[in-house]
C-alpha cells in the first residue's frame, strides 16, 4: 500500500504516524516532537489526529506475563 503524505510541511506520512503509534507513541504533542507532525502551518492537525486516533485504535498492548 502507497503511503499518503499528512504533513507536507514535515513529509510525514500515514504510515510513520502508525508506526509511532506501534512504536509507542500515546500522545498527538509525543509523536510531534518525534515527527514535527502538525507544527508547522498547521493545516494538517485534523488529519493527522484521525490518523493517529485510528492508528492508537488497532494497537494492541502487550503485557508482562504474570509469573506461574
Amino acid at each position: 500500500m502507497r503511503a499518503m503524505y499528512i504533513c507536507m510541511c514535515n513529509a510525514v506520512t500515514d504510515h510513520t504516524i502508525r508506526r509511532e503509534a506501534a512504536d509507542g507513541v500515546r500522545t498527538f504533542a509525543e509523536l510531534q516532537a518525534r515527527t514535527g507532525c502538525s507544527d508547522c502551518c498547521g493545516c494538517c492537525e485534523q488529519e493527522a489526529r484521525a490518523t493517529f486516533d485510528q492508528a492508537l485504535s488497532q494497537v494492541t498492548c502487550r503485557l508482562p506475563l504474570a509469573a506461574a
